[in-house]
């Protein structure tokens, strides 16, 4: 067996590993019934898709029909500007806010693209600071600091 697409490998894998983790977490809920599903039924079943997928893509990677390819090395200096963001953004979102800290998301994040440039990054960072607050603040009222506290007193 040899692996042609090592890039389709990777993903079965990972399909399947988050699949059955997936699966294994919500066998300490309630299953319940199909006709009166409990709290674990959807998970764990959607876990097991997850890892029946993975495991069609992971066939498809030493087929000899699939196409040959390799993984790209990690770019490290990306991934951090990304997971950088992420974390930030959870640091901030309570202090300032969610409509700066999706700014501060934004801009933060923009710094991972090889074709940076500070006009698009505020611009895409205004255009989803206004989908945010239409999606979670008007759509589903989630409760949440929209300001800093400086600001709305």
């Amino acid at each position: 067996m040899r692996i042609r697409s090592q890039k389709d490998f990777a993903s079965g894998l990972m399909f399947i590993l988050v699949g059955l983790c997936f699966s294994w977490v919500a066998r300490g809920y309630s299953m319940g019934t199909a006709a009166k599903m409990g709290p674990g039924y959807f998970p764990f079943l959607l876990g097991l898709v997850l890892a029946v997928l993975g495991a069609f893509v992971l066939i498809g990677a030493v087929s000899k029909k699939g196409e040959a390819d390799q993984l790209a090395r990690w770019d490290l200096k990306t991934l951090l500007w990304i997971l950088g963001s992420v974390v930030l953004f959870g640091l901030l979102l309570k202090p300032l806010g969610m409509v700066l800290s999706v700014f501060v998301l934004v801009l933060v994040s923009s710094m991972a693209s090889h074709e940076f440039s500070w006009k698009g990054a505020v611009l895409n960072a205004i255009v989803l600071v206004l989908i945010s607050m239409g999606a979670f603040v008007y759509g589903i009222n989630l409760q949440m600091p929209v300001w800093p506290a400086f600001i709305t007193g």
